[in-house]
């Protein structure tokens, strides 16, 4: 494991990353180290750089320039050791649909090389905790969106990944399945494993995390704990607004004409 800058150890460490596609820089240079053990939230307004980010840093799509260390392994340098110590719940995840759930966890659990015996222990506790029992011999392409969130998860966790990523897991989720989905996260943070995900619902990061970087325009705003990074603002939404610059736009104020019933 890295240790960081204050002398705790760092999941991940993030130096110089850049990335553009074309004339468009979604991602200027990115220096960022994120402690272990710990519920960690990337956070900005949409066109941020969260997924870009979340992309390079997973070896999901390779950076223009940059350096990234997962549990103390370089992402492009070792990348079969770093993917065995991740787990990764992409936006937008596209899964084997003519799988059932129950089959889903089998293959992905072959394809990690677990002994059989153990992908059936973990995939049925797994499959219980979620909420997906019964379910689990149903195909994935019926699944509704909080159950492909919540196998997608089972599948990203099912080898015990030291970090989880997890990339707006939240996203059109009922409340039930959100739920579970934070349940079974805290009790993954509290064994001393660390969660990194993205979210632009501040009310959500501040229920859930203990550390906070804040990206726009494809740069880190802020970053530290909790308390560090909302400071004198009464709560993180406040402080991110003043941190993207986006507390003085007033609402509606040309829409004058809007309401009433007026034509």
């Amino acid at each position: 494991m890295a240790v960081g800058r204050d002398g705790t150890s760092a999941a991940v460490r993030i130096e110089g990353l850049w990335k553009r596609f074309g004339e468009q820089v979604a991602v200027a240079g990115i220096d960022l180290e994120i402690p272990s053990g710990r519920f960690i939230g990337l956070v900005g307004p949409n066109g941020a750089g969260k997924t870009t980010t979340l992309s390079m840093v997973t070896g999901l799509l390779r950076p223009d320039s940059g350096r990234v260390e997962i549990a103390g392994h370089d992402v492009w340098r070792d990348p079969a050791a770093v993917k065995s110590r991740i787990g990764v719940l992409p936006e937008g995840l596209r899964l084997f649909e003519r799988l059932s759930g129950r089959e889903l966890l089998t293959y992905t659990g072959q394809l990690r090389g677990l002994p059989g015996e153990q992908v059936d222990r973990r995939a049925t506790q797994l499959l219980d905790v979620l909420g997906l029992a019964g379910a689990q011999h149903k195909l994935v392409v019926d699944y509704s969106t909080g159950m492909r969130k919540k196998i997608g998860l089972a599948a990203a966790l099912l080898h015990n990944p030291e970090v989880l990523f997890l990339d707006e897991p939240f996203e059109g989720v009922d409340p039930v399945s959100a739920q579970s989905i934070r349940k079974v996260l805290q009790q993954y943070t509290a064994s001393g494993a660390t969660v990194v995900f993205s979210s632009h619902v501040m009310e959500l990061v501040e229920s859930l995390c203990s550390w906070v970087a804040v990206l726009a325009g494809g740069r880190i705003r802020a970053q530290g704990t909790l308390e560090e990074v909302r400071g004198e603002a009464a709560t993180l939404q406040d402080a991110f607004l003043e941190l993207v610059g986006a507390q003085g736009q007033a609402a509606g104020e040309n829409l004058d004409w809007l309401g009433g019933g007026v034509r």
